[in-house]
């Protein structure tokens, strides 16, 4: 390797994780014959990928040409050892503990994810399935399990949230039309949802899934609708109350720290937001059906939901994955055939309208790493480590990836309750 490549491979110093805070990740599993497979497999893979590996030796592997995505890796033994102990974990703890950096990291991670189902040989994909751990018992999404899920990710810090989301702290997919910025596709996407929902003066509108308060808020301020908003995250709860008072409209809009399976009453509309995907496969038949109960006959139900294609959710729906122990515990993600079966078997209500917001995420996620990684220095002030800020990058553009590439889209779903 020439000294030029050398200092282009080097990577500054990346603090090894404190014990404390990331218990266990400082030190890669010991497991030497999964780690020399994992290495034979990788290097398999990354040949016939449009992207290059180079290697502390001076190699380079994959077939990428010069503008293709690079991934460098600083710390080979340690890689292997992760990604051998379980792939779908170890590749994201691999980037937080920076065994491995890349200049564009959701470019690297839409070239994995558009080969994903062809990465590892056949025949080995039913053998991994059986070392995969499972979700544990205690993320399981009951009416205790789930505040400490949304605790864990929702529950972080305001201060956090705000210094990447848009001025109105909405946390779920824009709606771009050109010459859009944020904030302003945030509200194309709300008023979307308010009007797939028929929301207008008088309307007694349920939220499920507050955020911190935007919807209502339009809700309540541009339509005259009375809002009833659930949340099961405590700071949320407490900053979109401040927000709704702020806005003047505390009168018409009531926040309440509550499960959607507590709620009861009847209501002319009801709207959720990308809330679907913390609910777990188990209760979703209970999910629908809390719609169907609390909806008034000839009500409309407005459901923003992020989805994968039914093969992909038939095989994920048991695994553990990194996104499951770092981001979003006892979280799954449904597809649109699983949805309209239950809303068959569960419901009385139909889906009248759709609309695909998937592209417009990856747009939206985009925009949300870059101001998140302009504000590295507040996140570090906030008291959160460069293990974290490394964690909420690979999020990001994972996330991204996966829009990028349709393996994941997002779906706004206008549905009427018979009469």
């Amino acid at each position: 390797m020439s000294s030029q490549a050398a200092e282009r491979h080097r990577r500054d110093p990346v603090p090894s994780p404190q014990e404390q805070y990331w218990p266990g990740l400082a030190a890669p599993p010991v497991a030497p014959k999964r780690a020399a497979l994992a290495k034979v497999l990788f290097e398999q893979a990354v040949r016939l990928l449009a992207m290059r590996v180079t290697l502390p030796d001076g190699r380079t592997v994959g077939r990428g040409g010069p503008d293709s995505p690079i991934m460098r890796l600083h710390d080979p033994d340690a890689f292997y050892r992760r990604i051998g102990a379980d792939t779908k974990i170890g590749f994201g703890e691999s980037y937080m503990t920076g065994d491995w950096s890349t200049d564009d990291l959701a470019a690297l991670l839409t070239v994995f994810a558009e080969k994903i189902t062809t990465l590892l040989p056949e025949r080995l994909q039913g053998l991994r399935r059986l070392f995969e751990p499972r979700q544990p018992i205690e993320e399981e999404n009951t009416i205790a399990g789930a505040r400490s899920n949304i605790h864990r990710h929702y529950d972080l810090s305001n201060e956090l949230f705000s210094m990447f989301l848009d001025e109105s702290m909405t946390y779920s997919s824009a709606w771009f039309e050109p010459g859009d910025d944020l904030h302003r596709a945030q509200l194309r996407k709300i008023d979307g949802m308010l009007d797939m929902a028929r929301v207008g003066p008088d309307t007694h509108l349920l939220e499920i899934g507050t955020g911190w308060g935007a919807l209502s808020i339009r809700a309540a301020r541009e339509r005259g609708a009375r809002v009833t908003s659930l949340t099961i995250s405590p700071e949320q709860q407490s900053l979109a109350q401040e927000r709704i008072a702020a806005a003047g409209v505390s009168d018409r809009i009531e926040v309440l720290l509550r499960d959607y399976r507590e709620i009861q009453g009847q209501f002319d509309a009801i709207v959720s937001v990308e809330m679907i995907e913390a609910v777990g496969e188990q209760y979703l038949p209970a999910y629908f059906a809390t719609l169907d109960r609390v909806l008034k006959p000839g009500g409309w139900a407005a459901v923003q939901a992020i989805t994968v294609p039914h093969h992909r959710m038939l095989a994920m729906r048991n695994s553990y994955t990194w996104m499951h122990k770092y981001i979003f515990p006892g979280g799954l993600l449904p597809s649109p055939t699983l949805i309209d079966r239950l809303l068959t078997d569960h419901t009385a209500l139909r889906v009248i309208e759709r609309r695909d917001l998937g592209a417009d995420y990856a747009l939206t996620l985009k925009e949300w790493r870059r101001r998140f990684l302009a504000h590295r220095e507040d996140v570090l002030g906030l008291g959160f480590d460069e293990t974290f800020i490394r964690m909420w990058e690979y999020y990001l553009a994972y996330c991204e990836a996966g829009f990028r590439t349709r393996w994941l889209t997002d779906v706004q779903l206008g549905m009427r309750r018979n009469p």
